[in-house]
């Protein structure tokens, strides 16, 4: 009876130590599946920081984990989105510090067991939650001319031309750039600079092979293109991958610093105002040669 009963205990113990094991093990894995988001609730006046803990699935996005927020725990809770695919960039956000898409913007590749912080745009006022007030940019963007057609040359160019600037065409407006120039977010100059993404317009049409428009006095007078000290932190957080410092701003600042800071031009200009102001214009080819006229026939 005594082997009887030792026998029971072990094969109890066994069963309880292979209960708590697998305890542990769902308990684990529970909490490998959650994760908690940090997210910014409140306005431009005044707001706080709000954790919640919301379920994770593989290959899920922050863009997702604040869907879930929505609807686990918060349903009025503002955030802009609409494509999803990191296309029509409505979601951007602040994640643990950094602007990024959060449609793009993996959960597997923060630490576990840590909180993720998802904020605003800094550069941006507050409306509600995460979605900030865009409009300035759209203010900024009216003063810019439109594309002017060139009458003075064939319509033709190279393939590297239109290479040149196809590359800012790219652009999907998420003012991701806008958000981490400092030249905005931290000394709030709207109202003197106009950002990188309003560099890139100007430097797909000032590139443009065929265009007519002259939008040199706009850069330096209103957008200020002085402002950018070409740190590249816009290039950096580009979705698209855009070369915004060394192919759209530094080109750029070198045609406005030709145009109007190059001492034998200025010369020029004390010597022969006239003669500076059609140096100072856009370059004239003469027209293309008209073809001969048919004097008819079919073999003529």
């Amino acid at each position: 009876m005594a082997g009887t009963s030792t026998s029971e205990r072990t094969s109890a113990e066994n069963a309880t130590a292979q209960t708590t094991k697998a305890e542990t093990a769902r308990a684990a894995q529970t909490t490998a599946d959650q994760t908690t988001l940090r997210i910014f609730r409140g306005d431009k006046q005044r707001g706080e920081l709000v954790d919640y803990t919301v379920p994770v699935a593989p290959g899920m996005v922050v863009l997702d984990a604040i869907h879930e927020v929505q609807a686990r725990h918060a349903p009025d809770l503002a955030v802009r989105w609409n494509c999803k695919a990191g296309r029509c960039g409505s979601c951007s956000a602040e994640v643990n510090g950094r602007p990024r898409l959060t449609c793009m913007d993996r959960l597997d590749k923060y630490p576990s067991g840590e909180p993720i912080v998802v904020r605003p745009m800094k550069a941006f006022p507050v409306l509600k939650d995460l979605a900030t007030d865009v409009s300035w940019n759209f203010r900024v963007n009216k003063k810019i001319p439109a594309f002017q057609l060139r009458t003075d040359r064939p319509r033709q160019f190279s393939q590297a031309e239109a290479d040149r600037v196809q590359e800012f065409r790219k652009c999907i407006e998420c003012f991701l750039c806008q958000n981490v120039c400092h030249v905005l977010r931290d000394h709030d100059r709207q109202g003197e600079f106009c950002g990188p993404r309003f560099l890139v317009r100007v430097a797909g049409l000032e590139m443009h092979p065929l265009d007519a428009a002259d939008r040199l006095p706009l850069l330096k007078n209103e957008l200020g293109i002085g402002y950018c000290n070409i740190t590249k932190c816009c290039t950096e957080v580009c979705p698209e991958s855009i070369k915004i410092t060394d192919n759209a701003i530094i080109p750029l600042k070198e045609r406005v610093v030709d145009r109007y800071y190059d001492p034998l031009k200025q010369l020029l200009q004390i010597l022969s105002p006239r003669r500076s102001e059609t140096a100072a214009g856009p370059p004239t080819l003469p027209p293309p040669p008209t073809p001969p006229a048919s004097s008819g026939g079919k073999n003529a």
